[in-house]
């Protein structure tokens, strides 16, 4: 973002924002800086508007208004929740939709299949998209010790970044987390154009039991980024550089 053109202000927050006589904002900051711009977003997030439920006696709200749930149930036996609302939920609109449609058929249709939250794919939409599915390496290490977990790692550039030597300095780095006794993928990490778009094949995959050979078995299509899941090779055990030179 910065190689964009994105200034950012660490470390400071706003505490004044004036409207001047030509029409500009005056931002002063909690370093006692001030800058004009023409246009101020604020983004402050979302809370939960579960005040006037009145749950207050029911202990299921935490302070901040989420609902404690398993499975979409609280602790009274007649109250759901889904979605953003949930304490420790993603907050994603599809997750809610597929959480609200399994909780539907567990209610009425008999159904007993529940929602897994851990698989779930998600995007940052910077200029270089960060896509990820499955457990980080830090939480498959405490899911199951530290000698149960590799991670195979590259950093690359794409071969159509290389004509460019304007974009060519943000390199993509691309990761997969597995399981050394079972060789199963536990995870899949990629910051790299178009992240979203390949990691969301890919949870299909880790959804059906992905194996590391899976990986390394399957043809690639060069020259795309997504072939990159399926020729690393470079264990971040070995120490060794995970630098990529050629495509």
């Amino acid at each position: 973002m910065v190689e964009a053109g994105v200034f950012f202000h660490e470390g400071i927050t706003v505490n004044k924002i004036q409207k001047l006589d030509n029409g500009k904002l005056l931002v002063t900051r909690s370093d006692g800086e001030t800058d004009e711009f023409d246009t101020v977003l604020v983004a402050v997030g979302r809370d939960p508007d579960t005040k006037s439920l009145n749950l207050e006696s029911l202990n299921v709200l935490l302070k901040n208004g989420k609902v404690v749930c398993c499975n979409e149930q609280s602790s009274v036996d007649y109250i759901y929740a889904i979605g953003d609302v949930l304490a420790d939920g993603p907050e994603l609109t599809p997750v809610a939709i597929l959480a609200g449609k399994l909780l539907a058929r567990r209610l009425f249709g008999g159904s007993r299949e529940n929602m897994d939250y851990s698989k779930v794919p998600t995007t940052v939409f910077t200029p270089l998209e960060l896509g990820t599915v499955g457990l980080t390496e830090d939480q498959a290490i405490a899911k199951y010790g530290e000698d149960a977990i590799d991670c195979v790692m590259s950093a690359f550039t794409p071969l159509e970044r290389t004509l460019s030597e304007e974009i060519h300095k943000s390199q993509c780095l691309a990761k997969v987390v597995f399981n050394r006794k079972t060789q199963e993928v536990l995870g899949l990490h990629i910051a790299a154009p178009n992240a979203g778009e390949i990691i969301q094949g890919f949870a299909v995959a880790l959804r059906k039991g992905l194996k590391r050979d899976d990986l390394l078995y399957t043809v690639g299509i060069h020259p795309t980024i997504a072939e990159e899941f399926t020729v690393m090779t470079v264990l971040k055990s070995s120490g060794e550089a995970t630098a990529k030179h050629g495509c």
